[in-house]
Parts: structure tokens; C-alpha cells; sequence
């Protein structure tokens, strides 16, 4: 069953290996009426010939094994086996999600057009809303006490305002301030529906809503606070960007700072937080519960 290898050393060629391995056995399973038809001694042999192959086989592997059950399953790539495909891509962004994979710079080229596709095509619309149906049952738990001081976090990039006809402009490559900058200024960032709802009904139910942006504020406080207004968010509490003295530190350490001096300083107590990097919900006085909002487009240290 193993139709051949693919020399590929190193990590890549392991992952290339268990990757196979699991389509082998995906493929098992959806052709198991098939197999069932056959003589019982003859589908025992054949398992038993499959599995001392494998176990043979496995401690040397260094290369992408392709198995076939007799369908002509064509060879994957071994440099991008572990983005190979749609299903190779899903598993990348799930990565990304769960904050296993750190420090990329960029979505991997095997994977632009999938995310492209995530984007714009309806599935990250439809994860978006299971996060937010998840934020509004949190929200209906919880009230403010009436002192003023309850408080809740929104990041703003790709969280209250889409950036995505931007990295899609430049196929979703490494984050260039400059180019961004430049693309902030604009003020044309679409505002998230599903985020104005939810800031709405914090606002309702008598929370303070803090903006914390990363943006710099010297540069891009005025086109941010306009093209938020214009996208409908009126009346938040306060819109809190990355000043000079922190210029240089992650985004992480510079949003812990300033919940800090949210907490410790002014009293208020954050009841939740919402952000589409890890980064902003990471760190000091997090609050009480945080929500991830998917984004496989960048990474945020």
C-alpha cells in the first residue's frame, strides 16, 4: 500500500510522513463498505501486511510517504506538505487560532489563496458571529454595578475595523508600518458590524468602552478617532494608542500597561475584552473574560 517516498529531510519530511499517514487512514474509512466486501482472511492479511510495513518503515522515515489504497493518489510536495491543500491550510489557521503557531511574519504562499478565500467567502463571517453570539450570552451574565467603573476592552485593528481590502492589496505579506501608516491615514477602514453591535449594547447596558489601538498616537489619532466615528462608534469612554515612550515594545507589554493604569490607577474594573490578536488579550489585568476574534492575517507579538 505504500506507492512510494519522497525525499525530504528533516522536520518537514516527519510532518509530510504523520500527514500522509492520517490521509491514508481518512481514506480507510470512507472506502470501508468497500473493503468490508472482501474475504475476511484477505482483509486481515492486507491490515497485518499495512501495519508491519508501517511499523517497519516509521523509525526511518525522513520523506513524505504517499499511501494508496488503489485509487492512483498523486504525491504531495515534501516543501509544503504542511500547508498543502485546503485541509493543510485549515490546520494552519487553526494553529493560529489556538496560538500555537507564533512569530510568522507571513501567511505562508501555499495559504494565500485560502485565506483569501476565508476572508471573503463567507466562513470567516460565519466564525465571527459563533464569537460574538459567545460574547453577547457573556454579556447577558453580567452587569455594571452603577459606579461607572466597570469597564470593557476593544481592540480596533481588525476588531472594530476591517483592514482586510488592505492585506489583501499586498497578498498578505510582512507588516510594513510604513505602508500601514500610510493605509491608516486614509480613514477608509469599513467598520465590523458584529462589533458595532456589540458596542452598542455595551453602551446600553452601562459600560465604559475603552478603545486600545497599538496605532501610534502622534501619527494617526485624528484619521483613527474619524473613521471610527464614521463607522458608527460614538461615545466610547476613551481611545488609548501606543504614545512615544512605548514605541519599540510588543503590543503585548505596551496593552498590559495601559490596563494596568486602567485598574490600579483609576478604579475601573474590566469585565471583558475583545481583541483579534492574542497579544491583546495576554498579559496583565486581561480581565474577566476574553474573546478572540479569528484573523489569519497577521501576527502580533
Amino acid at each position: 500500500i505504500i506507492d512510494r517516498t519522497i525525499s525530504c529531510p528533516g522536520p518537514a519530511g516527519l510532518a509530510a510522513a504523520n500527514s500522509a499517514i492520517a490521509w491514508h487512514i481518512e481514506l480507510i474509512d470512507r472506502g470501508r463498505s468497500r473493503l468490508a466486501k472482501l474475504r475476511p482472511m484477505a482483509f486481515s492479511r492486507a491490515t497485518a501486511a499495512a501495519v508491519v510495513a508501517l511499523v517497519v518503515l516509521l523509525p526511518h522515515l525522513v520523506a513524505a510517504v504517499v499511501l494508496d489504497v488503489g485509487g492512483g493518489v498523486a504525491a504531495r510536495p515534501c516543501h509544503s506538505a504542511s500547508v498543502d491543500g485546503d485541509a493543510g491550510c485549515l490546520s494552519w489557521r487553526v494553529m493560529v487560532e489556538a496560538n500555537n503557531a507564533r512569530g510568522w511574519r507571513t501567511v505562508p504562499a501555499a495559504c494565500v489563496a485560502y485565506v483569501r478565500g476565508y476572508m471573503t467567502r463567507g466562513q470567516y463571517g460565519r466564525d465571527l458571529s459563533s464569537v460574538m453570539d459567545q460574547v453577547a450570552a457573556y454579556v447577558d451574565t453580567v452587569e455594571a454595578d452603577g459606579d461607572g467603573l466597570d469597564a470593557w476592552i476593544l481592540d480596533i485593528d481588525d476588531t472594530c475595523l476591517s483592514n482586510l481590502l488592505y492585506y489583501e492589496a499586498k497578498q498578505f505579506g510582512a507588516y510594513d508600518p510604513s505602508a500601514f501608516k500610510t493605509w491608516a491615514s486614509k480613514g477608509a477602514c469599513p467598520g465590523i458590524p458584529a462589533v458595532l453591535e456589540l458596542f452598542a449594547t455595551l453602551q446600553a447596558k452601562g459600560f465604559k468602552v475603552f478603545l486600545l489601538s497599538g496605532r501610534d498616537e502622534e501619527t494617526l489619532a485624528t484619521c483613527t478617532s474619524e473613521n471610527l466615528e464614521s463607522e458608527g462608534f460614538l461615545g466610547y469612554e476613551r481611545l488609548i494608542m501606543r504614545s512615544p515612550e512605548y514605541r519599540g515594545q510588543s503590543s503585548s507589554v505596551f496593552k498590559s500597561a495601559m490596563r494596568k493604569r486602567l485598574v490600579e490607577e483609576e478604579g475601573y474594573r474590566i469585565r471583558g475584552n475583545v481583541g483579534d490578536q492574542w497579544s491583546d488579550l495576554q498579559g496583565d489585568y486581561v480581565g474577566d473574560r476574553v474573546f478572540k476574534i479569528p484573523n489569519p492575517m497577521y501576527y502580533v507579538p
